[in-house]
């Protein structure tokens, strides 16, 4: 039976171990990994948002990690275009297109087709970014909670970026964000998708969250975003806006300790894995395996590629 191309999607809460499966399948099968993580899109933050070191990417090639500037921004339609750009030449080059991260949203939209949003007025965006300057992104998400409620849980009160752009589109369209990635027309990209998931209990995550960014503040997470400062200055800039990064600024301008900066960036990340867990929990179709099982994931990988016509 004819079937359309595969890919491999690796998901999950943020440190489940997704890269270390994405490796134990690529020591099986010819692969390059794409990354569907939208804070590891950012140059000047590898360590602090966990993007594969030096040695993870030897192994095989790693893509759409590590390459946008942090006054860059990154939207799910531009994921959905550079992600299926490099899926097809990994397919070109013979090889198989293992999407691994956790931005349930960027893999919805690939696979189910993305909302194809008008283009927001000016003005509009303007009055936007002038609330915010005046009022936080906080009053515009406790507003979104009461016109998209669904959509205000996916994102954090002091997400500056996601608040506007609700706000923005609310204004523009008078539709929410969760309409226009519900209801509107889309177009899946055309694949076969395999969906593996990382299945953990978050009062168990919870302490490996702890223990890996007190790792990350001891190999140097305060000395990166010290460097990331002196090319942009900006709390507003995208990159600045992720966890962990958003916390280490607050400590580089002397509004939190560096113990208290630990402690905002351990809380916002649990809080972060819980919604990624509920988000994850309401997708079909995924094959749910615990952290570690890398070698039963790559079990059913290339049995899974096997059903497939030569």
């Amino acid at each position: 039976m004819s079937r359309k191309p595969p890919i491999v999607c690796l998901l999950g809460p943020t440190g489940t171990g997704k890269t270390a499966a994405a490796i134990a399948v690529s020591k099986r099968v010819a692969a390059s990994v794409i990354n569907f993580d939208s804070r590891q899109v950012y140059r000047d933050f590898p360590r602090i948002t966990a993007q594969p070191d030096v040695e993870e990417q030897a192994v095989c090639p790693h893509l759409l990690y590590g390459f946008l500037d942090t006054e860059d921004k990154m939207t799910a339609a531009r994921f959905v275009a550079m992600a299926v750009e490099q899926i097809e030449a990994v397919r070109e080059q013979g090889r198989l297109p293992i999407l691994v991260g956790g931005t349930g949203l960027y893999l919805r939209s690939l696979l189910s087709g993305i909302a194809p949003i008008p283009e927001i007025p000016a003005q509009v965006r303007q009055q936007v970014l002038d609330r915010i300057a005046v009022e936080g992104p906080q009053v515009l998400h406790a507003e979104l909670k009461l016109t998209d409620p669904d959509y205000a849980a996916k994102i954090h009160p002091n997400d500056t970026q996601r608040n506007a752009r609700a706000a923005e589109v609310y204004l523009s369209t008078g539709r929410t964000m969760t309409w226009w990635h519900t209801e509107s027309e889309y177009a899946p990209a055309p694949y076969d998708a395999l969906k593996i998931g990382m299945k953990v209990d978050l009062n168990e995550l919870t302490p490996r969250l702890a223990e890996r960014i007190g790792e990350m503040v001891e190999q140097g997470a305060v000395d990166e975003a010290k460097a990331a400062l002196v090319r942009c200055s900006n709390p507003d800039a995208p990159g600045w806006t992720g966890i962990g990064c958003a916390e280490l600024f607050a400590f580089l301008q002397k509004e939190f300790s560096l113990e208290q900066a630990r402690d905002a960036w351990i809380k916002n990340t649990r809080a972060y894995a819980k919604r990624q867990i509920t988000w994850f929990k309401k997708e079909s179709d995924i094959i749910w395996f615990a952290p570690g099982q890398n070698e039963a994931i790559a079990d059913c990988v290339e049995q899974w590629l096997a059903g497939f016509d030569d």
